[in-house]
């Protein structure tokens, strides 16, 4: 008679999550804006009291911009919605929720005219997946990424869209022209339009998802590191 083995629990196969996590990690070797004021900075310290064997601690020193991060209206001047639109006070409603994800060919920018083959309708969440998802990881920083034009931003400004998301450092563009750059923030801002950027979609394909996105709870932040994670409907 054989008696066959019992799979023990311990040895059950994790059960693989649905959610993709398109957040990048904080670190030193991240890649940042060469125009921020100070570059992100972790260290290990050691500590001047050794409380429950806790001999070390990490030290940060970043700004609410670096990494995947949301961008709230506090972050331009002249912009004409209301001054108490901080990261603290964003709806949670409008991060949490459907979101389509929309593959863009172009590798310069992202202009109307590859918009509208796909009927975007109000109330929308959209996430540009482009060319610089992978550029990201190249570990410096690419000034000749793919960007939201403003005409592109007031395109989707009229279909009212509720948030847009893409996966490099800034939304707008190009990087030599930061008067394009910053036009294409305000007319977002300006319709209450909020803004994710520096996502990794380098996993992710073109199609619908839900999305669950928590930003840090700065008072009165200009924006918000974010924990983002997808998961296919």
């Amino acid at each position: 008679m054989v008696v066959k083995k019992s799979s023990s629990p311990n040895k059950t196969k994790a059960r693989k999550s649905a959610w993709i996590d398109v957040s990048y990690p904080l670190s030193n070797d991240m890649v940042n804006l060469p125009m921020d004021p100070v570059f992100p900075r972790f260290d290990w310290i050691h500590h001047p009291e050794k409380l429950h064997h806790q001999d070390y601690l990490m030290q940060m020193n970043i700004n609410p911009h670096h990494g995947t991060h949301i961008d709230t209206p506090k972050h331009f001047t002249g912009v004409e919605v209301p001054d108490d639109t901080s990261i603290d006070k964003v709806p949670l409603d409008d991060l949490i929720g459907p979101v389509r994800v929309i593959e863009i060919k172009s590798k310069v920018s992202i202009e109307p005219e590859e918009l509208e083959p796909y009927d975007i309708k109000a109330g929308e969440r959209i996430l540009f997946k482009t060319v610089n998802s992978s550029y990201y990881k190249k570990g410096k920083f690419v000034p000749e990424y793919v960007y939201v034009s403003p005409a592109a931003a007031t395109y989707l400004s009229k279909k009212k869209v509720k948030l847009v998301g893409i996966d490099y450092l800034a939304i707008g563009g190009p990087y030599s022209d930061f008067e394009s750059l910053g036009l294409t923030h305000m007319i977002f801002f300006n319709n209450r339009i909020w803004i994710i950027e520096v996502l990794d979609l380098s996993k992710v394909k073109a199609g619908r998802y839900e999305m669950v996105c928590l930003p840090l709870n700065i008072k009165n932040g200009d924006a918000g590191p974010s924990r983002i994670i997808l998961r296919p409907i």
